[in-house]
């Protein structure tokens, strides 16, 4: 690990620092074996696999005995986005995707799913966006009904990673219980059943695999529902809870090894007859970039703290969310800067950084749904 003095924080303990650690080497050695080919799909499937063998993924996914550890989620994300960001995004997704079963599933569901996706064997999706309900949840068209002992699913879901190589989809759907938000439920649906299609393969700047589904006509089995009917909304609400201060820790990883990279750059780049380091505005660059981390490394583990305590986080966490996504926007550009024209170089760590980040900005709710939300808290208090 590079600088790791955050780790004597107040925020952990020493099992989360001893987790940290470990990771870090594992990933030192085993990490580099799953260089990124053409193939996205078998690298995240090697990626998936590995994590599982690893006994990392146990840490995303809840078997309904315990709560999830969110330091210890945050710790996992930010190491793991610091050496790969899309083995990252395959620990996320198997946390994310297998939430709502971790929540709500019956103890069948969990036993049956759970033990798999956190060995590594079943790929998990967490299907919630529409092409016209992104931020605005309440506005899903995908419907559900139900018909002879069964589920039937019409609509399209987009937008929805790990699409194309999951084996579990858990799907949010109108089914009409009331108005707007209180009419939503959640389902398991498998991969390859009659009816569930992906409809289109989407390319980003950043690669993972990523589709937009569609359902026609699709029958699952009524057993297949998660919690109760009407209360999908506040069950995907729930889940993102418990994931979204971790996202602001793998833009933490991300900026920290744009620095680590800045840093490296700037002192063994020689230029009239100095290095990159030794000038005053290089030396003012860096310093901001180390506030600006530091910065947001405070508030992401605040949360993360505080909703291990049992806490509600909603302000904190969409604080953290903003503040280190965006942080980590400028730190690494800011870096990209000290690279020069090599900054901009396809294959370059810092070009890679360039295009991880982006998304982060956007997913599991945009800055300006953190904005409001954090302006709805102080509201709310204010009015008391």
């Amino acid at each position: 690990m590079s600088d790791t003095r955050y780790l004597d924080w107040p925020f952990f303990e020493e099992r989360h620092r001893r987790l940290a650690q470990a990771l870090d080497a594992w990933a030192q050695e085993r990490l580099p074996g799953a260089a990124h080919g053409a193939d996205v799909d078998a690298t995240c499937r090697t990626l998936v696999r590995l994590l599982g063998e690893g006994g990392w993924l146990r840490h995303a996914v809840a078997d309904g005995t315990a709560p999830i550890d969110t330091r210890a989620i945050c710790l996992i994300r930010e190491t793991l986005a610091r050496h790969d960001g899309l083995a990252d995004f395959a620990f996320a997704m198997q946390g994310l995707g297998s939430g709502a079963i971790s929540l709500e599933g019956t103890p069948g569901q969990r036993a049956h799913w759970l033990p798999r996706v956190a060995r590594g064997e079943v790929i998990c999706a967490f299907a919630l966006s529409e092409p016209e309900a992104g931020s605005d949840v309440a506005a899903m068209q995908c419907a559900a009904r139900e018909e002879g002992g069964q589920v039937v699913l019409d609509g399209e879901k987009t937008w929805i990673s790990n699409g194309g190589i999951a084996d579990l989809y858990v799907v949010f759907a109108r089914t009409g219980e009331a108005p707007g938000a209180r009419g939503i439920s959640a389902f398991i649906v498998e991969a390859g059943t009659p009816g569930f299609e992906i409809a289109e393969r989407i390319d980003v700047i950043a690669p993972h695999p990523l589709a937009r589904l569609r359902f026609s006509g699709c029958r699952i089995p009524a057993a297949n529902r998660l919690g109760m009917p009407g209360a999908g909304f506040k069950l995907a609400m729930r889940t993102l809870d418990v994931f979204r201060t971790s996202v602001a820790a793998a833009a933490l990883g991300f900026a920290r090894r744009a620095l680590d990279e800045a840093l490296q750059r700037a002192t063994t780049r020689r230029m009239f007859n100095q290095t990159l380091a030794d000038f005053q505005l290089t030396q003012a660059r860096l310093a901001q970039m180390a506030t600006t981390i530091d910065s947001a490394a405070l508030l992401t583990y605040r949360a993360a703290w505080l909703r291990d305590q049992g806490q509600s986080v909603t302000q904190e966490a969409a604080m953290a969310k903003m503040a280190a996504t965006e942080g980590a926007q400028q730190v690494i550009d800011a870096a990209v800067q000290m690279w020069g024209g090599l900054g901009v170089t396809s294959g370059q760590t810092v070009e890679r950084l360039y295009r991880e980040i982006r998304a982060l900005r956007i997913y599991e709710g945009a800055t300006e749904v953190q904005q409001l939300i954090i302006a709805r808290e102080l509201l709310k208090a204010a009015r008391a």
